[in-house]
């Protein structure tokens, strides 16, 4: 190793929540390291990524990671992006990591006996190295997005912000998860006609028997469902993220009431060429596989219900109309003729793991790893993925479990002490 380099134990790429959590275990476990993060501050995806309306789908209530919790006057709420930057920027005072912001990773590789962190701002070696870096770093857009004509704006969720930034003409939105019917529904309320493309979704209520959904899916230990507990982790780990949206009113956003306040349904966005966009004859199957799934869910949560005596207490249960689909949905549009002038591409994301060159991907580019711990690459380590560990990864107060069992590991490769539980 070259002589001058610094040297940590423990390297975390990312200091949004996920980041914070991991150094708040790690200074319990006084394992010196060091957090970089590209932005100017903690949180920069919150800040420069995220369109303005945008509230987290979780209730405030389910604001908490390690050592802090939502300690508001709205629990039920739903926290805005500026409420989401402020109990960062708390929780980056609590945590105090060792931070150096502005600082963009280049490359890491195995060296010695750790890796080699190159950034922009120098190089560190460092014996483990903790990506917490999001898993949503790059929309995803199909390749024939480029075959769209030049009258065609394309947007993906990360560029847009507002629907006055569009341009004028009808919309069409491709996705129908939890961002997609979001985006759709605000375009459509802007007086903008939104045709949604819709594909596999995950259905929800915002509430149901008087809590709201989260509660249910909390108070049953469906979000503490582990990753080693599933059939099919690879298949549970792509399971589109549920159409709920937060408002104060705690509305329902499905697919119904898109539809009926009239955003026009076709199913899922198969190609473009000629300057017509073609699509799948599969939205009514699609639709009835959610309708199921929500029942099944709706009916897990009664029979908890029933198990625990609590028929009383809670409100009767109750089932939802199927999804309204139209008896022939159209299979092809012409962009031109239908006036469309942008497409919204609520396709999904993906992380960015292009400066990461260590043989630790599959074929289809995805990272090989265990609950976190990377596959093939001991000391290297991965927080802030769906289903990393469990259900409820992907949300903020998944952070606490995943950090805490992801330190324990690190810590016992570094031969330290494990972190404790924090209450």
């Amino acid at each position: 190793m070259s002589a001058g380099v610094p040297r940590t134990s423990a390297l975390v790429v990312g200091a949004g929540h996920a980041g914070l959590a991991i150094s708040h275990y790690l200074a319990a476990c006084s394992i010196d390291h060091l957090v970089v993060e590209r932005g100017e501050a903690v949180g920069h995806s919150w800040r420069m990524e995220r369109w303005d309306s945008l509230r987290l789908l979780t209730p405030n209530w389910q604001a908490r990671v390690p050592g802090l919790a939502y300690d508001g006057d709205d629990p039920n709420g739903f926290l805005d992006m500026a409420g989401v930057v402020e109990f960062l920027e708390r929780y980056a005072r609590l945590v105090a990591p060792p931070l150096a912001t502005r600082t963009t990773v280049e490359s890491v590789r195995r060296k010695g006996d750790g890796y080699e962190v190159v950034t922009d701002r120098g190089v560190w070696h460092a014996a483990t190295v903790v990506l917490a870096s999001g898993g949503f770093n790059v929309a995803k857009v199909p390749p024939f997005a480029d075959s769209l004509p030049d009258f065609v704006e394309s947007v993906t969720p990360m560029e847009y912000r507002r629907p006055s930034a569009l341009r004028d003409g009808r919309v069409l939105v491709v996705g129908a998860s939890a961002t997609g019917v979001q985006i759709a529904g605000e375009v459509h309320r802007s007086g903008r006609p939104v045709t949604l493309a819709v594909g596999e979704h995950v259905r929800m209520p915002r509430t149901y028997r008087g809590k709201d959904i989260l509660w249910w899916m909390d108070r049953t230990g469906l979000h503490d469902e582990r990753y080693d507990e599933v059939d099919d982790i690879v298949r549970a780990r792509r399971v589109p993220a549920p159409q709920l949206v937060g408002t104060p009113e705690r509305a329902t956003l499905d697919l119904n009431a898109l539809t009926g306040a009239g955003v026009r349904l076709v199913g899922r966005l198969a190609g473009v060429a000629d300057g017509k966009a073609q699509f799948s004859g599969s939205l009514r199957n699609k639709c009835n596989l959610a309708d199921l799934k929500l029942g099944r869910l709706l009916g897990t949560i009664d029979e908890w219900i029933a198990e625990h005596g609590l028929e009383g207490e809670v409100e009767p249960p109750e089932r939802f109309a199927p999804t309204r689909v139209e008896e022939s949905p159209s299979l092809v549009l012409d962009l031109a003729r239908e006036g469309i002038r942008t497409v919204i591409w609520a396709t999904g994301y993906e992380p960015d793991h292009s400066w990461l060159h260590v043989p630790v991907l599959d074929h289809r580019g995805r990272l090989r790893h265990d609950g976190g711990v990377v596959s093939g690459a001991p000391g290297l380590y991965r927080i802030g993925l769906n289903f990393l560990r469990r259900r409820k990864s992907s949300f903020i107060h998944g952070s606490d479990d995943d950090a805490r069992e992801i330190v324990d590991h690190l810590a016992g490769h570094l031969g330290a002490r494990a972190p404790a539980k924090v209450a």
